[in-house]
């Protein structure tokens, strides 16, 4: 293991022959199995352009972008999201701090537009940035030049295979629209989902509703097309190559194709069957994520404390899961993994923190500037909802009678009266 990190470390700079003649083959593989025509490239197609979206689409045109006659990598974002004074004053000093960045852009004659901005001569735009590799939601991280498109129709019509990278709450909304442009396509597109966070239905019964079942639901395409990625991970981490890894969950059909696909010697995807685990548990580690990042402020993060508060989430953490997987997978390795990562450096556990400093405040809303989408506070409301359904009843394990599942969750409970009540 040591060994191969090192090597890792040693090629992150540059890709050998091997390495090229070992990436063109593993995407003659895919294109192969999707039967691509030669002059047909195969179409990939990120849909949001928050941090880990964007980091995701990086690293695929990174890996795969020279080969222009086979793929095609692109992503959407809204348009008109404008750039303020303040993160273009920071964006700029970004730039001039990295030496390669600023000949890049040198290079590709955008960098007077940089310079005007921070004289606030100049407005930038999200998707204008992104071209040029900066996600809004990760200023400090640039990534590699990415091929932007505003308009969604264009970007998803005849796409092969579809990234999810907007956030669950705004899943569904984006691919009832998609479901529009795919009504006279003749074959189902792939799509990987990376949004975490679920909805609670009541009705015929209670249940859960995660993003999978969301664009399932919107838009037709049968659950075996249809899969979840997530892991222990950071997206910026991942994007300056520390060692990291990840678990593509799906059906058989493609769940293995493109966990070979995707992998990288920095980053290692495995594949898994169940879906509606990894799901859940995507969604609540950050619900619990901003729990931990209350503890460890209000604790001038004692390590006493952190350990104290993860011993317990996670104990309710498998409780919920389950109560709401039919059979889930045993909740160890990876999946707690991705819970403890979360928990140390994290959207969510970031606002948990500034919540209890004072430092930003509920009016706020859970979109921040700079951060994008806390999907925590959504999932606490969804969670809560759904255990508090008297239909779900356990047994309580002291007073031995019936009580909704939320009665054995103290710690969603306080941060539903925290969240949600306020």
């Amino acid at each position: 293991m040591v060994g191969s990190i090192k090597t890792m470390k040693h090629h992150s700079n540059g890709w050998s022959a091997q390495n090229c003649n070992g990436l063109e083959e593993k995407l003659d593989e895919l294109r192969s199995l999707l039967g691509k025509a030669d002059g047909d490239p195969l179409r990939i197609v990120g849909v949001g352009a928050g941090a880990w979206g964007s980091v995701f689409a990086a690293l695929l045109q990174d890996s795969y972008g020279r080969f222009r006659e086979k793929v095609q990598i692109r992503i959407w974002r809204r348009p008109g999201r404008a750039v303020d004074r303040a993160t273009a004053e920071h964006l700029f000093e970004v730039i001039n701090s990295r030496e390669d960045v600023l000949r890049r852009l040198i290079r590709r004659c955008a960098y007077l537009k940089y310079v005007e901005a921070r004289l606030g001569d100049r407005t930038l735009f999200a998707d204008e940035i992104l071209k040029d590799g900066f996600c809004l939601n990760m200023i400090d991280a640039p990534l590699c030049p990415l091929k932007v498109v505003t308009n969604l129709q264009e970007a998803v019509w005849d796409a092969d295979i579809v990234v999810n990278g907007v956030p669950s709450t705004e899943t569904r909304e984006v691919f009832e629209e998609i479901s529009q442009y795919w009504k006279e396509r003749i074959t189902a597109p792939i799509i990987i989902s990376l949004a975490k966070g679920i909805e609670a239905a009541l009705e015929p019964v209670p249940h859960i509703i995660t993003p999978t079942q969301m664009i399932n639901r919107a838009t037709g395409v049968q659950m075996q097309n249809i899969l979840y990625l997530g892991g222990p991970n950071i997206a910026s981490e991942i994007y300056n190559k520390e060692y990291a890894n990840a678990r593509i969950c799906g059906a058989d059909k493609w769940r293995k194709p493109l966990a070979k696909f995707l992998r990288q010697p920095h980053f290692i995807v495995w594949d898994n069957s169940d879906l509606v685990t990894h799901e859940v548990m995507g969604g609540l580690k950050n619900v619990y994520a901003i729990g931990a990042g209350m503890v460890a402020a209000l604790t001038n993060e004692s390590a006493t404390s952190k350990s104290v508060y993860f011993a317990h989430c996670t104990s309710e953490m498998i409780f919920i899961t389950h109560l709401l997987a039919e059979e889930p997978e045993k909740l160890a390795g990876p999946l707690l993994a991705d819970t403890y990562v979360t928990l140390l450096k994290g959207r969510n556990a970031w606002y948990g923190q500034m919540l209890a400093k004072g430092e930003i405040s509920l009016d706020m809303g859970d979109s921040i500037s700079g951060k994008g989408m806390i999907q925590g506070v959504s999932a606490v409301g969804a969670f809560y909802e759904l255990l508090s359904q008297s239909s779900l009843s356990v047994l309580h394990p002291d007073e031995k009678k019936p009580v909704a599942p939320v009665e054995l969750c103290p710690i969603l409970k306080t941060l539903y009266k925290i969240l949600i009540i306020r």
